[in-house]
Protein backbone atom coordinates (compact mmCIF):
# COMPACT_ATOMS: atom_id res chain seq x y z
CA UNK A 1 0.00 0.00 0.00
CA UNK A 2 1.61 3.35 -1.50
CA UNK A 3 1.33 6.30 1.36
CA UNK A 4 1.40 10.00 0.82
CA UNK A 5 1.58 12.83 3.02
CA UNK A 6 1.73 13.18 6.53
CA UNK A 7 1.46 9.13 6.96
CA UNK A 8 4.33 8.28 4.66
CA UNK A 9 6.58 10.79 6.83
CA UNK A 10 5.45 8.85 10.19
CA UNK A 11 5.60 5.38 8.47
CA UNK A 12 9.41 6.22 7.87
CA UNK A 13 10.67 7.89 11.03
CA UNK A 14 8.60 5.59 13.57
CA UNK A 15 9.39 1.94 11.59
CA UNK A 16 5.33 1.74 11.84
CA UNK A 17 4.21 -1.20 10.14
CA UNK A 18 1.45 -1.57 8.57
CA UNK A 19 -0.88 -4.51 7.56
CA UNK A 20 -4.19 -4.75 5.45
CA UNK A 21 -6.30 -7.04 5.54
CA UNK A 22 -9.53 -6.65 3.36
CA UNK A 23 -12.21 -9.20 3.76
CA UNK A 24 -14.61 -7.41 1.78
CA UNK A 25 -13.61 -4.57 1.44
CA UNK A 26 -12.53 -3.92 5.23
CA UNK A 27 -9.42 -2.49 6.54
CA UNK A 28 -7.29 -2.08 9.25
CA UNK A 29 -4.36 0.02 10.06
CA UNK A 30 -2.11 -1.38 12.82
CA UNK A 31 0.41 1.02 14.31
CA UNK A 32 2.94 0.83 17.12
CA UNK A 33 2.13 1.99 20.80
CA UNK A 34 4.14 5.59 20.46
CA UNK A 35 2.25 6.84 18.00
CA UNK A 36 -0.94 5.93 18.92
CA UNK A 37 -0.42 7.48 22.35
CA UNK A 38 1.16 10.92 20.48
CA UNK A 39 -2.00 10.66 18.04
CA UNK A 40 -4.29 10.53 21.47
CA UNK A 41 -2.20 13.74 23.26
CA UNK A 42 -2.21 15.90 19.90
CA UNK A 43 -6.24 15.01 19.49
CA UNK A 44 -6.64 15.89 23.45
CA UNK A 45 -4.59 19.19 23.21
CA UNK A 46 -6.98 20.19 20.00
CA UNK A 47 -9.29 23.16 21.63
CA UNK A 48 -13.14 21.91 21.04
CA UNK A 49 -14.88 23.39 18.29
CA UNK A 50 -18.50 23.44 19.54
CA UNK A 51 -17.84 25.57 22.47
CA UNK A 52 -16.24 28.53 20.15
CA UNK A 53 -18.09 31.76 20.17
CA UNK A 54 -18.77 33.08 16.15
CA UNK A 55 -20.49 36.53 15.77
CA UNK A 56 -21.01 38.82 12.64
CA UNK A 57 -20.45 42.00 11.98
CA UNK A 58 -19.61 44.46 8.74
CA UNK A 59 -21.61 44.91 5.38
CA UNK A 60 -25.29 44.53 5.37
CA UNK A 61 -25.71 46.09 1.63
CA UNK A 62 -23.68 46.43 -1.40
CA UNK A 63 -24.19 47.35 -5.21
CA UNK A 64 -23.52 44.66 -7.77
CA UNK A 65 -20.27 43.93 -8.61
CA UNK A 66 -18.64 46.42 -5.56
CA UNK A 67 -17.36 44.37 -2.46
CA UNK A 68 -18.64 43.79 0.57
CA UNK A 69 -16.51 42.58 3.86
CA UNK A 70 -18.17 40.59 6.72
CA UNK A 71 -15.86 40.00 9.72
CA UNK A 72 -16.51 36.96 11.58
CA UNK A 73 -15.32 37.54 15.80
CA UNK A 74 -14.42 33.52 16.77
CA UNK A 75 -13.78 33.53 20.81
CA UNK A 76 -12.12 30.96 22.46
CA UNK A 77 -13.36 30.01 26.07
CA UNK A 78 -11.39 27.07 26.21
CA UNK A 79 -8.21 26.91 28.38
CA UNK A 80 -6.12 25.15 25.15
CA UNK A 81 -5.09 27.82 22.22
CA UNK A 82 -7.11 27.36 18.78
CA UNK A 83 -4.68 26.29 15.46
CA UNK A 84 -7.79 26.25 12.81
CA UNK A 85 -8.38 26.67 9.52
CA UNK A 86 -11.58 28.29 8.50
CA UNK A 87 -14.15 27.74 6.29
CA UNK A 88 -16.80 30.61 6.16
CA UNK A 89 -19.50 29.17 3.31
CA UNK A 90 -21.59 31.57 0.91
CA UNK A 91 -23.65 31.01 -1.78
CA UNK A 92 -21.29 30.40 -5.16
CA UNK A 93 -22.82 33.85 -7.08
CA UNK A 94 -21.27 35.75 -3.27
CA UNK A 95 -18.07 35.80 -5.50
CA UNK A 96 -16.66 35.87 -8.95
CA UNK A 97 -16.28 32.81 -10.59
CA UNK A 98 -12.69 31.46 -9.63
CA UNK A 99 -11.97 33.15 -6.24
CA UNK A 100 -14.72 31.23 -3.80
CA UNK A 101 -11.76 29.11 -2.16
CA UNK A 102 -8.91 31.91 -2.09
CA UNK A 103 -11.72 34.19 -0.40
CA UNK A 104 -13.66 31.40 2.23
CA UNK A 105 -10.80 29.99 3.99
CA UNK A 106 -8.90 31.51 6.57
CA UNK A 107 -5.87 30.16 8.88
CA UNK A 108 -6.47 31.67 12.57
CA UNK A 109 -4.84 31.08 16.22
CA UNK A 110 -6.70 32.25 18.90
CA UNK A 111 -4.64 31.63 22.49
CA UNK A 112 -6.94 30.47 24.96
CA UNK A 113 -9.98 32.69 26.56
CA UNK A 114 -9.36 35.43 23.95
CA UNK A 115 -10.49 36.15 20.42
CA UNK A 116 -9.71 36.92 17.30
CA UNK A 117 -11.41 38.68 13.57
CA UNK A 118 -11.05 37.37 10.05
CA UNK A 119 -12.77 38.56 6.94
CA UNK A 120 -14.54 37.68 4.48
CA UNK A 121 -14.45 39.61 1.22
CA UNK A 122 -17.98 39.34 -1.07
CA UNK A 123 -18.10 40.95 -4.46
CA UNK A 124 -21.70 39.49 -5.40
CA UNK A 125 -22.43 38.48 -9.49
CA UNK A 126 -26.35 38.79 -8.42
CA UNK A 127 -28.92 41.01 -7.21
CA UNK A 128 -30.49 39.95 -4.20
CA UNK A 129 -30.68 38.78 -0.91
CA UNK A 130 -27.25 36.86 0.00
CA UNK A 131 -27.12 34.68 3.23
CA UNK A 132 -24.69 32.93 4.66
CA UNK A 133 -24.28 29.47 5.37
CA UNK A 134 -22.06 27.45 7.75
CA UNK A 135 -18.59 28.19 9.18
CA UNK A 136 -17.09 25.02 9.59
CA UNK A 137 -13.22 25.17 11.64
CA UNK A 138 -11.35 21.90 11.77
CA UNK A 139 -9.08 22.57 15.01
CA UNK A 140 -5.50 20.94 15.69
CA UNK A 141 -3.60 19.57 17.73
CA UNK A 142 0.02 21.31 18.44
CA UNK A 143 1.62 18.06 16.41
CA UNK A 144 -1.12 18.52 13.69
CA UNK A 145 -1.54 15.30 13.14
CA UNK A 146 -5.37 14.96 14.32
CA UNK A 147 -8.06 17.63 14.11
CA UNK A 148 -11.76 18.07 15.32
CA UNK A 149 -14.05 19.50 13.03
CA UNK A 150 -17.26 21.01 13.56
CA UNK A 151 -19.98 23.60 12.46
CA UNK A 152 -21.76 26.47 13.26
CA UNK A 153 -24.29 28.28 12.09
CA UNK A 154 -23.77 32.45 12.36
CA UNK A 155 -26.88 34.09 10.09
CA UNK A 156 -26.18 37.15 8.19
CA UNK A 157 -27.23 38.43 5.09
CA UNK A 158 -25.98 40.74 2.81
CA UNK A 159 -28.79 42.75 0.05
CA UNK A 160 -27.08 43.12 -3.19
CA UNK A 161 -28.43 46.83 -4.54
CA UNK A 162 -29.01 47.54 -8.66
CA UNK A 163 -25.66 48.94 -9.49
CA UNK A 164 -27.43 52.29 -11.18
CA UNK A 165 -24.54 52.93 -13.88
CA UNK A 166 -26.52 55.29 -15.63
CA UNK A 167 -26.12 57.56 -12.28
CA UNK A 168 -23.69 59.03 -14.34
CA UNK A 169 -25.62 60.67 -17.07
CA UNK A 170 -27.77 62.46 -13.84
CA UNK A 171 -25.80 65.67 -13.93
CA UNK A 172 -26.27 66.61 -17.35
CA UNK A 173 -29.94 65.96 -17.20
CA UNK A 174 -29.80 68.28 -13.86
CA UNK A 175 -28.26 70.66 -15.88
CA UNK A 176 -30.77 70.62 -18.72
CA UNK A 177 -34.01 70.73 -15.84
CA UNK A 178 -32.39 73.93 -14.33
CA UNK A 179 -33.23 75.21 -18.28
CA UNK A 180 -36.39 74.31 -17.97
CA UNK A 181 -37.18 75.62 -14.70
CA UNK A 182 -35.55 79.15 -15.15
CA UNK A 183 -32.69 78.68 -13.20
CA UNK A 184 -29.64 79.74 -15.59
CA UNK A 185 -29.04 82.25 -18.10
CA UNK A 186 -29.65 81.24 -21.11
CA UNK A 187 -32.13 82.62 -24.54
CA UNK A 188 -34.63 80.14 -23.78
CA UNK A 189 -38.02 80.26 -21.49
CA UNK A 190 -38.91 77.12 -19.45
CA UNK A 191 -41.99 76.13 -21.12
CA UNK A 192 -45.22 74.81 -19.04
CA UNK A 193 -48.44 75.37 -17.51
CA UNK A 194 -47.51 77.42 -14.04
CA UNK A 195 -47.21 81.23 -14.69
CA UNK A 196 -43.52 82.32 -12.62
CA UNK A 197 -43.35 85.50 -12.80
CA UNK A 198 -42.53 88.80 -15.90
CA UNK A 199 -39.81 90.22 -17.34
CA UNK A 200 -38.51 92.60 -19.51
CA UNK A 201 -39.08 91.53 -23.93
CA UNK A 202 -35.68 90.34 -25.03
CA UNK A 203 -34.79 89.75 -28.74
CA UNK A 204 -35.98 86.17 -29.43
CA UNK A 205 -38.44 85.90 -27.21
CA UNK A 206 -41.61 84.42 -28.41
CA UNK A 207 -44.33 86.92 -28.51
CA UNK A 208 -47.04 85.27 -27.53
CA UNK A 209 -45.61 85.23 -24.15
CA UNK A 210 -46.40 89.04 -24.13
CA UNK A 211 -48.01 90.24 -21.50
CA UNK A 212 -50.03 93.02 -23.10
CA UNK A 213 -51.70 94.15 -19.67
CA UNK A 214 -48.72 94.59 -17.94
CA UNK A 215 -47.14 96.22 -20.98
CA UNK A 216 -49.56 98.80 -21.25
CA UNK A 217 -48.92 99.50 -17.23
CA UNK A 218 -44.90 100.18 -18.07
CA UNK A 219 -42.92 101.56 -20.68
CA UNK A 220 -41.21 98.44 -21.60
CA UNK A 221 -42.93 95.53 -23.09
CA UNK A 222 -42.81 92.76 -20.44
CA UNK A 223 -43.52 89.06 -21.15
CA UNK A 224 -44.03 86.44 -19.01
CA UNK A 225 -42.34 83.63 -18.03
CA UNK A 226 -43.31 79.63 -17.28
CA UNK A 227 -41.99 77.26 -15.21
CA UNK A 228 -42.62 73.59 -15.41
CA UNK A 229 -45.26 71.63 -13.35
CA UNK A 230 -44.12 70.37 -9.83
CA UNK A 231 -46.01 68.21 -7.44
CA UNK A 232 -47.01 65.70 -10.59
CA UNK A 233 -47.15 61.95 -10.10
CA UNK A 234 -45.28 59.66 -11.74
CA UNK A 235 -45.84 55.77 -11.54
CA UNK A 236 -42.54 53.83 -12.82
CA UNK A 237 -44.51 50.27 -13.78
CA UNK A 238 -41.53 47.38 -14.20
CA UNK A 239 -43.01 44.13 -16.08
CA UNK A 240 -41.12 41.56 -14.32
CA UNK A 241 -43.00 38.36 -16.59
CA UNK A 242 -41.16 36.61 -19.10
CA UNK A 243 -40.17 38.99 -21.94
CA UNK A 244 -38.38 40.64 -18.77
CA UNK A 245 -35.64 37.40 -18.39
CA UNK A 246 -34.51 37.64 -22.01
CA UNK A 247 -30.65 38.72 -22.00
CA UNK A 248 -29.36 41.92 -24.31
CA UNK A 249 -25.53 40.98 -24.22
CA UNK A 250 -24.83 39.13 -20.71
CA UNK A 251 -27.89 41.51 -18.69
CA UNK A 252 -31.46 40.65 -18.21
CA UNK A 253 -33.98 43.46 -19.92
CA UNK A 254 -34.70 43.95 -16.20
CA UNK A 255 -32.01 44.84 -15.41
CA UNK A 256 -31.60 47.40 -17.73
CA UNK A 257 -35.21 49.06 -17.24
CA UNK A 258 -34.16 49.22 -13.45
CA UNK A 259 -31.28 51.17 -14.05
CA UNK A 260 -33.46 53.67 -16.51
CA UNK A 261 -36.19 53.93 -13.51
CA UNK A 262 -33.78 54.89 -11.03
CA UNK A 263 -32.25 57.42 -13.21
CA UNK A 264 -36.00 58.68 -13.76
CA UNK A 265 -36.96 58.25 -10.33
CA UNK A 266 -33.71 60.75 -9.26
CA UNK A 267 -34.38 63.41 -11.98
CA UNK A 268 -38.20 63.84 -11.04
CA UNK A 269 -37.40 64.03 -7.42
CA UNK A 270 -35.00 66.67 -8.21
CA UNK A 271 -37.85 68.37 -10.34
CA UNK A 272 -40.47 68.30 -7.34
CA UNK A 273 -42.53 65.39 -8.98
CA UNK A 274 -43.47 62.19 -6.99
CA UNK A 275 -42.41 59.22 -7.76
CA UNK A 276 -43.77 55.64 -6.67
CA UNK A 277 -43.51 52.47 -8.04
CA UNK A 278 -44.72 49.24 -9.04
CA UNK A 279 -43.72 45.80 -10.13
CA UNK A 280 -45.92 43.27 -11.63
CA UNK A 281 -46.52 40.15 -13.93
CA UNK A 282 -49.37 38.30 -12.63
CA UNK A 283 -49.34 39.57 -8.75
CA UNK A 284 -47.71 42.69 -7.26
CA UNK A 285 -43.92 41.71 -6.82
CA UNK A 286 -42.87 45.16 -5.41
CA UNK A 287 -45.11 48.61 -4.33
CA UNK A 288 -43.52 51.53 -3.55
CA UNK A 289 -45.41 54.56 -2.69
CA UNK A 290 -46.01 58.11 -0.74
CA UNK A 291 -41.84 58.46 -0.14
CA UNK A 292 -40.57 61.89 0.32
CA UNK A 293 -38.03 62.73 -2.16
CA UNK A 294 -34.63 62.37 -0.07
CA UNK A 295 -35.96 58.55 0.60
CA UNK A 296 -37.54 58.01 -3.39
CA UNK A 297 -34.28 56.41 -4.36
CA UNK A 298 -33.04 54.17 -1.06
CA UNK A 299 -36.78 52.85 -1.35
CA UNK A 300 -36.41 51.81 -4.97
CA UNK A 301 -33.06 50.46 -4.86
CA UNK A 302 -34.26 48.53 -1.84
CA UNK A 303 -37.07 47.15 -3.59
CA UNK A 304 -35.61 46.08 -6.73
CA UNK A 305 -32.59 44.20 -5.56
CA UNK A 306 -35.16 41.20 -4.49
CA UNK A 307 -36.43 41.46 -8.07
CA UNK A 308 -35.95 38.62 -10.67
CA UNK A 309 -37.95 37.99 -13.95
CA UNK A 310 -40.86 35.41 -13.99
CA UNK A 311 -40.98 32.84 -16.54
CA UNK A 312 -44.70 33.35 -17.05
CA UNK A 313 -46.34 35.57 -19.48
CA UNK A 314 -47.71 38.95 -18.13
CA UNK A 315 -51.49 39.85 -17.23
CA UNK A 316 -52.28 43.18 -19.01
CA UNK A 317 -55.20 43.30 -17.88
CA UNK A 318 -54.28 42.80 -14.12
CA UNK A 319 -51.17 45.42 -14.43
CA UNK A 320 -53.86 47.87 -15.78
CA UNK A 321 -56.45 47.29 -13.00
CA UNK A 322 -53.55 47.95 -10.54
CA UNK A 323 -51.79 50.85 -12.32
CA UNK A 324 -55.04 52.35 -11.96
CA UNK A 325 -56.24 51.63 -8.13
CA UNK A 326 -52.28 52.90 -7.50
CA UNK A 327 -53.03 55.89 -9.63
CA UNK A 328 -56.07 57.37 -9.37
CA UNK A 329 -55.71 60.86 -10.26
CA UNK A 330 -53.70 61.88 -13.81
CA UNK A 331 -50.17 60.81 -13.65
CA UNK A 332 -47.43 60.02 -16.09
CA UNK A 333 -47.36 56.46 -16.21
CA UNK A 334 -44.14 55.37 -17.09
CA UNK A 335 -44.49 51.49 -18.59
CA UNK A 336 -41.13 49.12 -18.97
CA UNK A 337 -41.69 46.00 -20.75
CA UNK A 338 -40.98 44.96 -24.07
CA UNK A 339 -41.97 45.82 -27.44
CA UNK A 340 -42.20 41.94 -28.68
CA UNK A 341 -45.38 42.35 -31.28
CA UNK A 342 -47.23 39.27 -29.44
CA UNK A 343 -47.32 40.36 -26.18
CA UNK A 344 -48.26 44.24 -27.67
CA UNK A 345 -51.19 43.15 -29.64
CA UNK A 346 -52.46 40.07 -27.19
CA UNK A 347 -51.99 41.94 -24.17
CA UNK A 348 -51.57 45.49 -23.93
CA UNK A 349 -53.23 46.76 -26.82
CA UNK A 350 -56.62 45.97 -25.93
CA UNK A 351 -56.55 47.68 -22.67
CA UNK A 352 -54.63 50.58 -23.38
CA UNK A 353 -57.61 52.97 -23.94
CA UNK A 354 -57.86 52.28 -19.81
CA UNK A 355 -54.73 53.92 -19.19
CA UNK A 356 -54.43 57.00 -22.12
CA UNK A 357 -57.80 58.12 -20.93
CA UNK A 358 -56.53 58.73 -17.51
CA UNK A 359 -52.86 59.21 -17.66
CA UNK A 360 -50.01 60.25 -19.78
CA UNK A 361 -48.28 57.30 -21.13
CA UNK A 362 -44.70 56.57 -21.59
CA UNK A 363 -43.57 53.09 -22.74
CA UNK A 364 -39.63 52.59 -22.57
CA UNK A 365 -38.46 49.26 -24.12
CA UNK A 366 -34.97 47.34 -24.08
CA UNK A 367 -33.35 46.84 -27.87
CA UNK A 368 -31.07 44.24 -28.23
CA UNK A 369 -28.15 46.01 -30.07
CA UNK A 370 -27.12 42.93 -31.89
CA UNK A 371 -29.45 42.75 -34.39
CA UNK A 372 -28.51 46.21 -35.40
CA UNK A 373 -25.06 44.87 -36.21
CA UNK A 374 -27.03 41.76 -37.99
CA UNK A 375 -28.91 44.22 -40.38
CA UNK A 376 -25.89 45.86 -41.11
CA UNK A 377 -23.51 42.72 -42.21
CA UNK A 378 -22.67 41.64 -45.40
CA UNK A 379 -19.96 39.74 -47.48
CA UNK A 380 -21.43 36.11 -47.10
CA UNK A 381 -24.48 34.43 -46.95
CA UNK A 382 -25.29 33.69 -43.70
CA UNK A 383 -24.66 37.60 -42.77
CA UNK A 384 -27.39 37.90 -45.99
CA UNK A 385 -29.99 35.89 -44.31
CA UNK A 386 -28.78 36.92 -40.63
CA UNK A 387 -29.20 40.95 -42.16
CA UNK A 388 -32.62 39.61 -44.03
CA UNK A 389 -33.63 38.34 -40.37
CA UNK A 390 -32.58 41.31 -38.26
CA UNK A 391 -34.25 43.72 -40.97
CA UNK A 392 -37.47 41.80 -40.73
CA UNK A 393 -37.19 41.97 -36.78
CA UNK A 394 -36.96 45.94 -36.80
CA UNK A 395 -39.78 46.23 -39.16
CA UNK A 396 -42.22 44.65 -36.86
CA UNK A 397 -40.23 46.66 -33.57
CA UNK A 398 -41.45 49.94 -35.54
CA UNK A 399 -45.06 48.58 -36.56
CA UNK A 400 -45.40 47.90 -32.92
CA UNK A 401 -44.25 51.03 -32.12
CA UNK A 402 -46.34 53.05 -34.73
CA UNK A 403 -49.44 51.37 -33.30
CA UNK A 404 -48.83 52.58 -29.66
CA UNK A 405 -48.01 56.03 -30.63
CA UNK A 406 -51.42 56.10 -32.57
CA UNK A 407 -52.51 55.72 -29.11
CA UNK A 408 -51.23 58.12 -27.92
CA UNK A 409 -48.18 56.66 -26.22
CA UNK A 410 -44.95 58.56 -25.91
CA UNK A 411 -42.31 54.92 -27.26
CA UNK A 412 -38.80 55.28 -25.99
CA UNK A 413 -36.59 52.04 -27.21
CA UNK A 414 -33.21 52.10 -27.19
CA UNK A 415 -30.37 49.68 -26.74
CA UNK A 416 -29.39 48.90 -22.94
CA UNK A 417 -26.70 51.69 -22.28
CA UNK A 418 -28.83 54.41 -24.18
CA UNK A 419 -32.00 53.83 -22.53
CA UNK A 420 -31.78 55.44 -19.46
CA UNK A 421 -30.79 58.60 -20.67
CA UNK A 422 -33.07 57.80 -23.74
CA UNK A 423 -36.11 57.79 -21.20
CA UNK A 424 -34.99 60.76 -19.10
CA UNK A 425 -34.94 63.31 -22.39
CA UNK A 426 -38.67 61.46 -22.94
CA UNK A 427 -39.30 63.32 -19.25
CA UNK A 428 -37.90 66.25 -19.90
CA UNK A 429 -39.18 66.79 -22.99
CA UNK A 430 -42.92 66.16 -21.96
CA UNK A 431 -42.02 68.52 -18.94
CA UNK A 432 -40.95 71.08 -21.61
CA UNK A 433 -44.27 70.18 -23.36
CA UNK A 434 -46.50 70.86 -20.49
CA UNK A 435 -47.86 67.68 -20.69
CA UNK A 436 -47.26 65.88 -17.37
Amino acid sequence: MALTGRAALLAALGSIPIGIWDPGWTGILAVNGPLAIACACDYALAAPVRRLGLTRSGDTSARLGEPAGVTLTVTNPSNRPLRARLRDAWPPSSWQSGTEVEASRHRLVVPAGERRRVTTRLRPTRRGDRQADRVTIRSYGPLGLFARQGSHHVPWTVRVLPPFTSRKHLPSKLARLRELDGRTSVLTRGEGTEFDSLREYVPGDDTRSIDWRATARQTTVAVRTWRPERDRHILLVLDTGRTSAGRVGDVPRLDASMDAALLLAALASRAGDRVDLLAYDRRVRALVQGRAAGDVLPSLVNAMAALEPELIETDAHGLTATALRTAPRRSLLVLLTSLDTAPIEEGLLPVLPQLTRRHTVLLASVADPHIARMAAARGTTESVYEAAAAAQAQTERHRTSEQLRRHGVTVVDATPDDLAPALADAYLALKAAGRL
